[in-house]
């Protein structure tokens, strides 16, 4: 069973909040807030909605920053929710696959659950057969953040989480302070900020781990979603999705999403990177050449017209199928999710990283700020 960080963390994070208030910060308050249950330490987790003037709606908890639920509306007004999750915060206490979380330190794998920093070795927990996952064992996502709400002078609705990361959890280095804001527009999208501090050098690699499925939350599985992924090259694994630390191209493989096609044309093609993933679960490599925030990736489901957009600052992101799901997690209103019954988009920089010296680098220093920012963007056709 999973444990929550205890009330040290929880304390830092009112104070830095409090700070932030009183370096002349004023919002006004505009997300509902309610109860939504407790951890094993009887700490209280909340849920909060965010809600645009067109009904959009962003449910999401302060437990693991989780999005529980995101409503969006079809080509004929008709509102579904179009993220997988869970009923209740017991559903998220349990092994549940990331469901929607903020993950973190490291989003995606290290391999052989170690890194080399300044001539130290690192060791992490083994969370994914000899390698770490997700942070480890106890990740950003199983940790409870404190929040703040506030307004923006576009009529947009925020809500900002932070956690104090102390030194040497889970075998990172440094104390990290991370702020995670969501923020829901008029415009129908959720953009996602993350910012982090340390003073001591130490890796960071943020990302949201939302399952989607544009035609409804356990409606089926994905296949017939169209997928745009603006990148030529993707980074090759081994058996353990491991990157090999080459950067290859995507002409003329499964891996070829530079022009819109089904993501079920080619998810079982005998292809040794297509099997080693169960289909698709890698990162690919941007085509662009600086920090701007722009298009990664677009997806069109076509029975409700949907249209999701992704923009990121990152360098990458993870393309994942699914592949995991085997109907054993009954997730919201009692659906049982199968296989390939959503796709993650996780903006990101590479897995393993920390080990590969000519992937871009996740080190981040004391005076260094941490700075990324993800948009979903929802429109319909």
């Amino acid at each position: 069973m999973k444990k929550v960080v205890g009330m040290f963390a929880v304390s830092i994070s009112i104070l830095v909040s409090s700070l932030l208030y009183a370096q002349g910060y004023s919002g006004r308050m505009v997300v509902t807030q309610d109860e939504f249950g407790e951890t094993e330490d009887e700490l209280k987790a909340d849920i909060y909605t965010l809600k645009n003037a067109s009904g959009m709606e962003a449910r999401i908890t302060n437990y693991g920053g989780i999005v529980v639920s995101l409503m969006v509306p079809d080509r004929n007004g008709k509102m579904d929710d179009v993220v997988l999750g869970l009923d209740d915060l017991q559903g998220y206490l349990g092994d549940d696959p990331y469901f929607g979380a903020v993950v973190g330190r490291y989003g995606n794998r290290i391999g052989n659950a170690q890194f080399s920093l300044d001539g130290r070795t690192y060791e992490l927990p083994e969370n994914n057969n000899d390698n770490t996952l997700h942070g480890g064992i106890t990740g950003f996502n199983d940790r409870l953040w404190q929040t703040r709400q506030f307004s923006g002078d576009d009529g947009s609705v925020s809500l900002e989480l932070t956690y104090w990361s102390p030194d040497g959890e889970m075998g990172f280095p440094g104390n990290l302070l991370t702020t995670v804001t969501y923020t829901l527009t008029n415009n129908n999208a959720l953009r996602i900020d993350y910012t982090a501090f340390t003073d001591k050098k130490t890796v960071v690699n943020l990302t949201n781990h939302s399952y989607w499925n544009l035609a409804g939350q356990g409606s089926g599985d994905i296949l017939e979603h169209e997928m745009m992924i603006n990148a030529d090259h993707i980074t090759p694994v081994d058996e353990e999705l491991i990157p090999t630390g080459k950067i290859q191209p995507v002409k003329g493989t499964p891996f070829n999403f530079t022009e819109p096609k089904l993501i079920g044309e080619d998810i079982d093609a005998r292809n040794q990177q297509i099997q080693f993933g169960g289909g698709y679960d890698h990162n690919f490599v941007l085509t662009k050449q600086d920090r701007e925030l722009s298009l990664a990736a677009r997806v069109y489901e076509p029975e409700s017209g949907r249209v999701m957009e992704v923009f990121t600052t990152e360098p990458g992101v993870q393309f994942y199928t699914g592949n995991f799901l085997d109907g054993s997690v009954v997730g919201k209103n009692g659906h049982a999710y199968q296989k390939r019954g959503a796709f993650c988009l996780e903006t990101q920089h590479f897995p393993d990283s920390p080990n590969q010296d000519n992937f871009p680098s996740t080190v981040l220093a004391p005076g260094e700020k941490y700075s990324t920012t993800t948009v979903y963007k929802f429109s319909v056709r």
